[in-house]
């Protein structure tokens, strides 16, 4: 059996009306893929951050390769051995590969020998990478691609990751997983923090469960159900979305030709979008980030206008309307973004519906706000959609991204909005939240509404979509019935696959 690497003996970390780690004991060892699961809130981040240097615990101790470990900062931890690669990239666009690299070193080397360097690691592990590409075009795996190799380049013996698939391929899945697996051949422990169940039943050896900040129980991912997982998690059974039994009724949401340059140096052009969406129907657009989900919601939030198209809500042309006119008209967005998009971080709760609920709701007339309205309206999206805060008073960073998530999908949900268009409605959730989401899009659509739903998570669009469409480079491909894909399929789709089937029709 291979050597304990880190023990951790009753962490504890409290913060003003939650105790986020509870007397947290646990070992990783040497040459392990060891996860870390937890619902929302359950204190998995606050954990790896006292593990990384960026908390510093209230009681407990580390010990880490055999000696006592208590990192005053990520430089220490770095120096110690211990590398991170966080949900949310921290990479500059306008530079190179190469560039971000050496911002993350204490002493990177000349240039020219990084770039080597970077290369030799990249071939080793499977992952490559040109040190000479500029970030900002690069694919949101390559983007991780950068992450893991600056972690590399300084011969960790643990790795953490947080969240590593959410952005990727299937076949980037694959490549990810293949080299972790060779990290574990070679000894590197790996700390691994996933909501997708059956990703850690295939890949990791241990894992530890969170719950409420204390750990409440082990099990070997292999020889457990994702269910049962779950169920650990939450402390309770929970139930499967049920498929919704209505037939789509009118079209209430139309896009014709929609097309649009890039709203920026590294953004991506919409090219002659067209489709449909009617009354009842759930329709799902997957794709890898980057290729136009962000600027299709801009586009049909009316936080930009097109420059050639029509957008029609209702039968109405709502082109040249902008986000309060169409949330109005009965169109709700909910962009990917959650903290500084959609919501503003240092409002609170009840502020924040204000903002996109204010009229449809009547929180706010003849511009004064009636607070006690809000405030409920804010209380009751998060006993309804099981938001854990101590309150609606609470500002909206301080909720952990999966609450967040919970609370702003359920703000838009409440409005009860004749179109709904939503990106990433469950990332970073946890099993039982997300199905919960899921289950009250299906109840939206099954009360009338047409929804739209852009995710990454194929399993997502696989359970609850009607019909299927790939976003790649900017252009829509031919919609078809999602019972008529398998996940191979869908991926094929994403990488483009369906440019070549177009041009084979057209000859």
């Amino acid at each position: 059996m291979a050597d304990t690497l880190l023990s951790l003996s009753g962490l504890t970390k409290a913060y003003p009306g939650v105790v986020a780690n509870d007397d947290v004991s646990f070992d990783i060892r040497e040459g392990e893929i060891h996860a870390l699961l937890g619902e929302n809130g359950a204190g998995k981040s606050t954990l790896v951050k006292m593990i990384y240097g960026l908390v510093k615990p209230d009681k407990g101790a580390m010990v880490f390769r055999g000696a006592p470990y208590a990192p005053a900062e990520p430089r220490a931890a770095r120096a110690s051995g211990v590398a991170m690669v966080f949900q949310h990239f921290s990479l500059f666009d306008a530079l190179d590969v190469a560039e971000n690299v050496a911002l993350g070193m204490e002493n990177p080397p000349p240039a020219r020998d990084l770039a080597q360097q970077i290369r030799e690691v990249s071939e080793t592990y499977g992952l490559p990478l040109d040190p000479s590409r500029t970030v900002g075009t690069l694919s949101a795996g390559e983007r991780q691609r950068v992450e893991i190799i600056r972690c590399l380049l300084q011969d960790p013996k643990l790795l953490i990751m947080d969240e590593p698939t959410s952005v990727l391929t299937p076949q980037e899945v694959e490549i990810l997983f293949e080299t972790l697996r060779k990290l574990k051949s070679e000894g590197t422990a790996i700390l691994y923090i996933s909501h997708k169940l059956e990703e850690i039943r295939s890949l990791c050896d241990h894992a530890t469960v969170l719950r409420l900040g204390k750990n409440v129980g082990t099990c070997t991912p292999s020889e457990t159900t994702a269910r049962a997982m779950a169920e650990m998690m939450i402390g309770s059974t929970f139930a499967t979305p049920a498929a919704k039994a209505t037939t789509p009724g009118d079209v209430l949401l139309r896009v014709d030709n929609l097309t649009m340059p890039a709203p920026g140096s590294f953004g991506t052009p919409l090219r002659s979008i067209s489709f449909e969406l009617r009354a009842g129907e759930v329709l799902g657009f997957g794709g890898v980030a980057g290729n136009g989900q962000d600027e299709l919601l801009l586009a049909l939030s009316g936080e930009r206008l097109a420059e050639k198209g029509t957008i029609w809500v209702k039968g109405a042309d709502v082109s040249r309307d902008g986000p309060t006119a169409r949330r109005a008209a009965g169109c709700l967005t909910a962009p990917e973004e959650r903290l500084g998009h959609a919501a503003a971080p240092n409002m609170s709760l009840t502020e924040n519906v204000i903002l996109t609920a204010g009229r449809r709701e009547n929180l706010v007339n003849n511009g004064f706000i009636n607070w006690g309205r809000a405030d409920q309206f804010a209380a009751d999206v998060i006993k309804r959609f099981d938001v854990r805060t101590p309150g609606t008073h609470v500002a909206a960073r301080a909720l952990s991204g999966g609450n967040l998530q919970k609370f702003v999908i359920g703000r838009e949900v409440a409005q009860n909005p004749d179109v709904l268009v939503v990106n990433q409605p469950t990332w970073g959730v946890d099993a039982a939240a997300a199905a919960a989401i899921r289950q009250a899009l299906l109840d939206l659509a099954e009360k009338g509404a047409a929804i739209l739903v852009v995710s990454q998570d194929l399993d997502e669009l696989m359970e609850i979509a009607d019909r299927f469409g790939a976003l790649n480079e900017g252009r829509l491909s031919a919609l078809k019935p999602v019972k008529d894909l398998d996940l191979e399929e869908i991926g094929l789709m994403m990488g483009g696959a369906h440019d070549m089937e177009v041009a084979h029709v057209a000859e």
